[in-house]
């Protein structure tokens, strides 16, 4: 079955979540997904922010850095969502933009040892083990949750290179692509994470390949999205972004299903100029276009 959702994008400020969210479980979208960027808003409370003012949607962050947050907390954080919020939260995990993880002091050396051992720990605490650990980054001392989430949950990750592709089928239980991946990118992806997947012994799980697509639509969408492909360093790429009414943007949608995405998400650009307009376009026109 393909998932359809849409990013509340961080450009936006943090007063404006709410009426994107609500306007999300309103028209039907089936997944509202969040960014944690530097320096502008933070994953875990947003989520809830988002969580608590709708009631069927589910909210997705993609991803929290884990240079940035100590195994457990991300655990505690985690956990008191999916409690709360059964069935709706989407949790992902990644390196974060070594840039930005500098500028905090917490570049890691090795941010592939560093997030294999995040996963490793946090979805055993997720799982109500008790963890102890004594790794490169990871270090956890009979450590267990008071509060577990009461039925298994996704602990998802995000990779750009094929080592960290490769890690995210091995020790994660999804993998989320950015909207610079293009349909033949989704390929490459999916076969990097079967091989991570075989390797690890875990072929008979369910994995789920979650794909951002920059997506215009309405007046000046093509000088918009060109303008952000462009920023991104992809303007000349095939294959990346998609412009146009919702048939445009369904097709595109269909392409990177073809390829290997079980959930494709529509991300706007940066200055899109009605986002709930963008929502209820994603909701209510590309939707019936998609098949599920």
């Amino acid at each position: 079955m393909t998932t359809l959702g849409a990013v509340f994008r961080p450009q936006l400020a943090p007063e404006r979540l709410r009426s994107v969210a609500r306007l999300a479980d309103e028209s039907g979208l089936e997944e509202l997904w969040l960014w944690e960027d530097c320096f502008r808003e933070g994953g875990i409370s947003t989520a809830a922010a988002a969580l608590a003012w709708t009631e069927r949607v589910r909210v997705g962050v993609g991803l929290l850095p884990v240079p940035l947050r100590n195994v457990a907390v991300t655990g505690m954080e985690a956990a008191g969502l999916y409690r709360m919020f059964p069935g709706r939260p989407i949790l992902a995990v990644g390196h974060g933009v070594q840039d930005w993880m500098g500028q905090v002091g917490a570049r890691a050396e090795s941010p592939l040892t560093l997030l294999r051992e995040h996963l490793a720990a946090l979805r055993a605490l997720l799982r109500g083990e008790r963890v102890t650990t004594e790794g490169r980054y990871v270090r956890l001392d009979d450590v267990a949750l008071d509060w577990p989430p009461q039925d298994p949950v996704e602990v998802l990750a995000g990779g750009t290179g094929p080592r960290t592709v490769r890690l995210t089928g091995e020790a994660a239980d999804g993998t989320v692509l950015t909207a610079n991946t293009s349909p033949e990118g989704v390929r490459q992806a999916r076969r990097l994470v079967e091989e991570g997947r075989a390797a690890a012994g875990r072929t008979a799980e369910a994995h789920r390949t979650v794909v951002y697509l920059l997506a215009a639509t309405g007046p000046g969408a093509a000088e918009r999205l060109r303008a952000e492909l462009v920023a991104e360093g992809v303007g000349g790429e095939p294959g990346i972004g998609v412009a146009g009414d919702a048939e445009a943007v369904a097709k595109a949608v269909q392409r990177l299903v073809e390829a290997g995405a079980d959930s494709v998400v529509l991300q706007p650009t940066g200055d899109e100029p009605d986002p709930e307009g963008f929502v209820r376009f994603v909701a209510e026109e590309v939707r019936p276009l998609v098949p599920s």
